[in-house]
């Protein structure tokens, strides 16, 4: 068991936007390494995002698909006795910001039949708007 806390690192923000959430975007959507084609499809797909809602900017965007993915709360079970509840838990932010990326990452590969460029546009588009999966 550790002595102490690890102490979290600071996300080095994307090299384009200057953005650690898409910086940490790119790292969960990679594959076998190949950071190179990870940031070719979120940069292509945020482009995608500009054409697709031109009043507003792909970052902006971006921040308000994560928004509205959000959870705000999530259930923990919790022993009480023999039995084991599941109690409503509030999510602290980075989580929060964890659990949306991952969510749209896996709801856009379990799309078919596209690239995963648009398949990833798609998702935050919808995420943008609000609308379910």
């Amino acid at each position: 068991m550790r002595r102490r806390k690890a102490e979290k690192r600071e996300t080095i923000p994307d090299a384009k936007y200057s953005s650690p959430l898409i910086a940490k975007f790119i790292s969960m959507l990679m594959v076998e390494g190949k950071r190179t084609v990870a940031e070719k499809i979120v940069y292509e797909a945020l482009e995608i995002l500009k054409q697709k809602l031109p009043d507003d900017q792909p970052l902006k965007a971006f921040n308000k698909a994560i928004d509205n993915v959000r959870p705000r709360l999530e259930l923990k079970p919790r022993r009480v006795g023999g039995a084991t509840y599941q109690i409503p838990v509030e999510v602290n932010v980075p989580r929060g910001n964890s659990l949306a990326l991952r969510w749209i990452r896996d709801f856009a590969r379990n799309k078919k039949g596209k690239a995963m460029i648009t398949k990833l546009a798609d998702e935050l588009v919808s995420a943008y708007k609000g609308e379910g999966p």
